[in-house]
C-alpha cells in the first residue's frame, strides 16, 4: 500500500455546543463583542488622529495597539461566527494561515505593550530627557521592529508545522487553530515544534516582560518617594490602564501556552483563549478611555462633532 504523507485536508472545530439555542446565543454574544471591539478601537484611532492634543508617544502607541486589537480579534472571531452559524470545518491551509496570524498579532501586541511600559518609564522617571528619548523616529522604529520580530517568530513556528503529518482524527478541541491544538493531532513527533516554540516565545516573552517589569519597578520606586498622596495617585493613574491590559494578556496567554499538556483542559483552554484573543481587544479601548481623562474628553468632542454634522445634514 502506498504511504500517504497527509490524509487530513481539513479540520473540524469541536466548538462550544451543538445545541441550536446555545449556538444562537453564543453567536449573538460573540457578534456583539466583535462589533463593539471594532467600534471601540476604531474610535480610539480616530480620536487620537483627529486631536492635536493627543500627539504624544503614549497615544501613538495606543493608536497602534488599537489597530493590532482589531487585527487580533479579526483573525479568530469572524471564523468563529461562521463556524457557529454554518459549518465548523476549516481547510488545512486556512488553519495554518490562521495560526500564523495569531502568532503575528499576539506577539506584536506583546511588544507594543513593552514599548508603552518603557514610554511610561521615560515620561515619569526621565521627564527632562523624555522628548529626546521618545522622539518620533525612535517610536516608529519600535513599532516597525515589533512587527518585524513578530513576523519572524510566526514564521519560525509555522513552517515546522507544515512538515507534520496529520492522519486523523481531525477534530480540534478548540474554536481556533492555535499551535497546542494542532500539535495534539499530529501523527508524527512534535518535540522539535515544542522546543522551537519554547525557545522563540520564551526569549521574546522574557525580554518584553523584563522591559515591562524593570520599567514599573523604577516607576513604583519613584512613586513611593513622592510625599503628596494626590501626586502619587495621579502618577500611578497614568500607568494603571497599561498594567491591567498587561496582566490580562500575559496571565491568560501564559496559562494557555506554557502549561504542560498533562494539565491541559478543553474548557480552561477555551476560557483563556477567549480572554486574550476576544475579551482583551474588547476591553483595551474601554479600559484606556475610562482611565484616561484626555481620551474621554476627546471622545466627547468627537461625538459632539459627529452629532452636529448629522444635524446639519438633516437640516
Amino acid at each position: 500500500m502506498e504511504n500517504q504523507t497527509t490524509t487530513v485536508t481539513s479540520f473540524v472545530f469541536l466548538g462550544f455546543s451543538y445545541d441550536p439555542l446555545i449556538q444562537n446565543f453564543l453567536f449573538l454574544i460573540f457578534f456583539f463583542i466583535y462589533v463593539v471591539t471594532l467600534i471601540g478601537n476604531i474610535t480610539i484611532m480616530m480620536v487620537i488622529r483627529s486631536n492635536s492634543n493627543l500627539n504624544s508617544p503614549m497615544y501613538f502607541f495606543l493608536s497602534h495597539l488599537s489597530f493590532i486589537d482589531i487585527c487580533f480579534s479579526s483573525v479568530t472571531v469572524p471564523k468563529l461566527l461562521f463556524n457557529i452559524y454554518a459549518t465548523q470545518a476549516i481547510s488545512y491551509n486556512s488553519c495554518i494561515i490562521q495560526m500564523f496570524f495569531i502568532f503575528l498579532t499576539a506577539t506584536t501586541e506583546i511588544f507594543i505593550l513593552a514599548a508603552m511600559a518603557y514610554d511610561r518609564y521615560a515620561a515619569i522617571c526621565k521627564p527632562l530627557h523624555y522628548v529626546q528619548v521618545m522622539n518620533r523616529v525612535f517610536c516608529r522604529w519600535l513599532v516597525s521592529g515589533a512587527w518585524a520580530v513578530s513576523f519572524f517568530q510566526a514564521m519560525a513556528n509555522t513552517l515546522p508545522v507544515l512538515k507534520l503529518v496529520f492522519c486523523g482524527p481531525n477534530i480540534i478541541n478548540h474554536f481556533s487553530c492555535e499551535l497546542p491544538s494542532l500539535l495534539a493531532l499530529s501523527c508524527t513527533e512534535t518535540s522539535l515544534n515544542t522546543i522551537m516554540f519554547l525557545i522563540t516565545a520564551g526569549i521574546l516573552m522574557i525580554f518584553s516582560f523584563f522591559v515591562i517589569l524593570l520599567s514599573y519597578i523604577n516607576i513604583v520606586s519613584l512613586i513611593l518617594k513622592i510625599h503628596s498622596a494626590e501626586a502619587r495617585r495621579k502618577t500611578f493613574s497614568t500607568c494603571s490602564s497599561h498594567l491591567i491590559v498587561v496582566v490580562l494578556l500575559y496571565g491568560t496567554g501564559c496559562l494557555r501556552y506554557m502549561r504542560p499538556r498533562s494539565a491541559s483542559s478543553i474548557i480552561m483552554d477555551e476560557y483563556f483563549s477567549i480572554q486574550y484573543s476576544i475579551s482583551t481587544p474588547l476591553l483595551n479601548p474601554i479600559i484606556y478611555s475610562l482611565k484616561n481623562r484626555e481620551v474621554k474628553e476627546a471622545i466627547k468632542k468627537l461625538i459632539k462633532k459627529l452629532i452636529k454634522k448629522a444635524n446639519d445634514c438633516m437640516c
